[in-house]
């Protein structure tokens, strides 16, 4: 007896399906060769903390998707896949040669297959094997087709990050409370991540962690260092909740700050909030990007600004950090309802961000920590 363990009831999978499957046939396609993980678990449901190993999902144009995968993680077929065709194989088989019949079997011999080529688990070797098994098919590259439908998150999704944003919090409070003069940095992580999966974080983070040199410089990571007093701590809490994501940062001074350093912070705050303001369905993303990038450099607190200042985030499976919706001075997309982002902007060693959902009129912060440069108490 498996017990069902679906994130979502079968209807929202049925309708998601249903739109992937009309850009399919509008594009002529038979199929889509689903690879990236991301792909399969939003539109069947199913996964495995083993999806590193060779796995796909035939999505036909018409009819439920195929499952193919390896034999010990039928279990979690079974329990978190809504639909139930599959075809399993086991270490003794080819993984590519079992899925080129499986394809065969539902598509036959020459089907016209949209393929996830930018899917990072599809080696060239693997594509290549394909080819050769189907010489009659017909290969195109999918690009963004799915990955597009899931820049608008339903209700019951953005619910799933309200819950992340909820773990994040407790995470960034758990920094609070454990910065200190004489704390490792491995020390402090492991308190937030603790807090985290207390909190309801499928995962435990932490995130960005970084004291010294290396919190201006972005992804840095924690280590043996010892925080000293008039460190600059960045923190960086990245929860999730059925692998729907929510995340911010917040700077911190251990002991002692300057009224330079508050004011810097208040700086980013403030633009921050000028370029929150703006967002809505139909803003272009150039509208509150330039308003951070423009007004860091305005006020002196950077000499060049070149990362993104919004990107997408939703469903996301190790290693994608997030989704490939950027704001930057050549964005050509604009905002829509339902849409969910990490807003981060960084000076002088200093980071704010929030993760927000775009809504019919605006925006709703999903994350809702004081908003703050944070000077621990020793």
């Amino acid at each position: 007896m498996v017990t069902p363990n679906h994130t979502f009831p079968r209807a929202e999978y049925e309708g998601r399906l249903a739109r992937l499957q009309a850009a399919l046939r509008a594009a002529g396609d038979d199929a889509l060769l689903a690879f990236m993980p991301e792909t399969v678990t939003w539109t069947t449901g199913y996964f495995t903390r083993g999806y590193t190993s060779f796995q796909m999902a035939i999505v036909p144009a018409d009819g439920t998707p195929t499952i193919v995968c390896r034999d010990v993680s039928e279990y979690y077929v079974d329990s978190t896949c809504v639909f139930p065709d599959r075809v399993l194989w086991s270490d003794s088989d080819v993984p590519v040669a079992v899925g080129v019949e499986a394809i065969r079997r539902r598509l036959g011999p020459a089907p016209r297959l949209a393929v996830e080529m930018a899917a990072w688990p599809l080696s060239v070797a693997r594509f290549e094997a394909l080819r050769e098994g189907l010489p009659g098919a017909h290969f195109r590259d999918a690009g963004r087709m799915a990955t597009d439908l899931r820049l608008i998150k339903s209700p019951a999704e953005i619910a799933l990050q309200r819950r992340a944003a909820r773990a994040a919090e407790a995470g960034m409070q758990a920094a609070c409370d454990t910065i200190a003069a004489g704390i490792s940095e491995r020390e402090l992580a492991a308190e937030i991540c603790a807090a985290m999966v207390r909190g309801g974080s499928d995962l435990p983070g932490p995130g960005v962690l970084s004291s010294g040199e290396r919190a201006f410089h972005l992804h840095g990571g924690y280590s043996d260092r010892v925080l000293a007093r008039g460190d600059i701590v960045q923190v960086e809490t990245t929860p999730n909740v059925r692998h729907y994501h929510a995340r911010f940062m917040r700077p911190f001074r251990v002991a002692e700050a300057s009224d330079a350093d508050h004011r810097t912070v208040e700086t980013l705050i403030a633009l921050q909030d000028a370029a929150l303001a703006e967002v809505r369905p139909g803003v272009p993303a150039t509208l509150p990007d330039g308003i951070l990038r423009e007004g860091v450099l305005s006020a002196g607190l950077r000499e060049q600004y070149t990362n993104k200042t919004f990107y997408s985030v939703g469903l996301l499976l190790q290693p994608s950090g997030g989704e490939p919706l950027e704001a930057h001075p050549g964005a050509t997309w604009s905002f829509a309802e339902g849409m969910t982002f990490h807003s981060y902007v960084l000076a002088r060693g200093f980071g704010m961000s929030e993760t927000i959902a775009v809504t019919a009129s605006g925006f709703e912060r999903l994350t809702g920590f004081p908003r703050r440069l944070f000077v621990s108490a020793r």
